[in-house]
């Protein structure tokens, strides 16, 4: 709650709010008072009431999806840690997910731990981020997640290879957040991604956090790194949905545009021929027939 009301001292914070939230029907917001003083956390995640919603959407949808698939751990990873907010945050999320639904969430944290390195050339937006942009105060940050997260240090190209081999079925990646700014990066990131499919949940969330501002486009940084992963891979897929932003109370905040869905289609989920379950079956209000819930009278 401190951090909450801190927060809401700086202006960035306010424009957000007017331009995000109070932009969305009256009522919608009326009735938010009441899910922050009284809600369930479920609830304040449905009425992005929590601190970085783009974080406890992701998390506990993934856990929701690994208890429905009978696992007991996932793991959460989050690319550019710089000095630590957006880890202690997945690290508080984390615990409320546990609570709420039982699974266990192991958190893996990458950067340099020395600011950015070198940007390669204009794919990198070179006219947003440069050498040693965002540095970490390393030990103050470790004082704070110890034995809540794992930190790696690093370049991304130089640790994920072993991260790899670390991987286990047992607890799969279920949400990535990717703040690594450049294209570089990023698609040294996405070296991950070639894992074996058990590695991930069928369907793994990805936060992308540098693709909202104007000179950001699909011919550099991340949203260029998207792309050319899509086009080299013919059984994974990152992909925007576009109905994401419908299914949400709120549809104006940022984050809603800024997740993305990974497809793991050579998962042994998306092979599977036969489901425990019973026979889906279409009403029809016009006929009498067993078994339709919307038949007339």
């Amino acid at each position: 709650m401190t951090y909450f009301l801190k927060r809401l001292s700086e202006k960035r914070i306010w424009n957000k709010i007017f331009v995000q939230r109070l932009s969305e029907p009256l009522h919608l917001n009326f009735i938010s008072i009441f899910i922050f003083l009284f809600g369930s956390f479920r609830k304040k995640v449905a009425y992005d009431l929590v601190l970085r919603p783009q974080h406890a959407y992701s998390i506990l949808e993934a856990a929701d999806q690994a208890k429905e698939r009978g696992l007991k751990t996932i793991s959460v990873l989050e690319f550019g840690v710089a000095n630590g907010a957006g880890l202690m945050n997945i690290i508080k999320i984390a615990k409320k997910v546990t609570k709420v639904t039982g699974i266990n969430i192991e958190i893996f944290g990458f950067d340099t731990g020395k600011g950015m390195p070198a940007p390669l050339d204009f794919r990198d937006h070179p006219e947003y981020y440069t050498t040693g942009d965002f540095p970490m105060n390393r030990d103050l940050l470790e004082q704070n997640t110890k034995n809540n997260a794992t930190l790696i240090y690093g370049t991304v190209k130089d640790t994920i290879n072993d991260f790899k081999k670390t991987i286990s079925p047992e607890a799969p990646i279920g949400f990535i957040s990717v703040d690594v700014d450049y294209y570089s990066s990023t698609k040294e990131v996405f070296e991950l991604l070639d894992s074996k499919p058990e590695h991930f949940l069928p369907l793994t969330y990805i936060y992308f956090d540098d693709i909202t501002l104007p000179h950001h486009n699909d011919k550099c940084g991340e949203l260029l790194a998207i792309k050319e992963f899509n086009n080299t891979h013919q059984y994974r897929n990152i992909s925007y949905h576009p109905f994401f932003a419908n299914r949400r109370i709120f549809k104006n905040a940022d984050w809603v545009k800024q997740i993305y869905y990974f497809h793991v289609l050579d998962h042994k989920y998306r092979f599977e021929l036969e489901r425990n379950r019973e026979t889906n079956v279409l009403d029809n209000p016009y006929l009498n027939f067993e078994g339709n819930k919307k038949q007339f009278n």
